[in-house]
């Protein structure tokens, strides 16, 4: 399969890339801080996609920032709303064959304990500007599909994490304080709200059900990516602090707590499973190890 991954320099876009590279495919990436492509330049999209030629897109390009979201709302809503717009009108110039759209579970927004777990068809309430800029991503999508017959696969991942990860990013920013703790012999790990629980995912399963979904997804259709278990912060925070080469504690910082939280987020993915055959694979203890050895050899690669 010829694929071509938008966004391929970031978290998930690494992750993605290795992993249909393992599976054969040959794959095209573009990415703002590499190849300066923006995806809110449609004329630029529509040049790649018709010297490219892929037969597939997997489009990752975009704000990923939820907090920071609440200062740069238009330039999120634009980079993400219109920047799926010009990628699927691209890929409809071009005859790309296939489009998969990263959305967010974040679009569900405020939820109730009696709404979980969240499915394809509960309600979007979104909170952060980041959540307006997905949904409206989401209706984008699905009008390509249903206006203009294009084969478009949406996606609602929920939290996932791994190593690689900014620590613009809960776990990350634990897994960072932690290993700097370590070098320093410093007995506290600051961090925000820990009540939040949230569907954690390791971002390898994650990328392996994008494929899944470009080879089975039904065109229209949306799907959750998500484990359907809800882990609190603190409960994250606690398991790394166990790996942790000193003793360390948690301590509240006010600077460190968002505007707004959204107590609990879970997901139902068995629109997912059914369709493609798709399960996590990666247990959650693996994925703290993995992300807390990857913030210490970062630290290390830095001295």
């Amino acid at each position: 399969m010829r694929a071509l991954v938008t966004g391929a320099g970031g978290f998930v876009g690494h992750h993605l890339v290795a992993h249909l590279r393992d599976s054969g495919d040959e794959v095209l990436v573009t990415d703002f801080t590499v190849d300066h492509l923006d995806v809110t330049d449609p004329g630029s999209l529509v040049a790649r996609l018709h010297a490219d030629r892929p037969e597939v897109v997997y489009h990752l390009a975009g704000a990923s920032d939820v907090g920071g979201s609440w200062s740069t709302p238009h330039e999120t809503f634009r980079a993400n709303a219109e920047g799926t717009l010009n990628v699927l009108w691209a890929a409809r110039e071009a005859g790309v064959e296939r489009v998969l759209t990263i959305g967010s579970a974040d679009v569900y927004g405020k939820v109730a304990p009696g709404d979980l777990p969240l499915t394809e068809e509960s309600p979007l309430r979104p909170v952060s500007p980041y959540a307006a800029s997905k949904v409206a991503a989401d209706a984008v999508a699905e009008q390509a599909h249903l206006g203009y017959g294009q084969h478009v696969v949406r996606t609602r991942p929920f939290n996932h994490l791994g190593p690689g990860q900014s620590d613009r990013f809960v776990a990350p920013a634990l897994a960072a304080r932690i290993a700097a703790n370590e070098r320093t012999g410093e007995g506290e790990v600051r961090v925000g709200n820990l009540s939040p629980r949230r569907d954690f995912t390791d971002v390898r399963d994650v990328v392996r059900a994008y494929r899944l979904l470009v080879e089975h997804g039904r065109p229209g259709q949306v799907y959750n990516v998500c484990s359907g278990q809800a882990i609190a912060v603190e409960d994250l925070a606690l398991s790394m602090l166990s790996m942790a080469t000193v003793e360390m504690e948690l301590v509240p910082d006010p600077e460190l707590q968002r505007d707004v939280d959204i107590p609990v987020l879970l997901g139902d993915s068995s629109r997912l499973s059914t369709d493609t055959g798709w399960s996590p694979q990666i247990p959650l203890s693996t994925t703290l190890a993995d992300l807390l050895d990857d913030m210490r050899a970062r630290l290390a690669a830095d001295d």
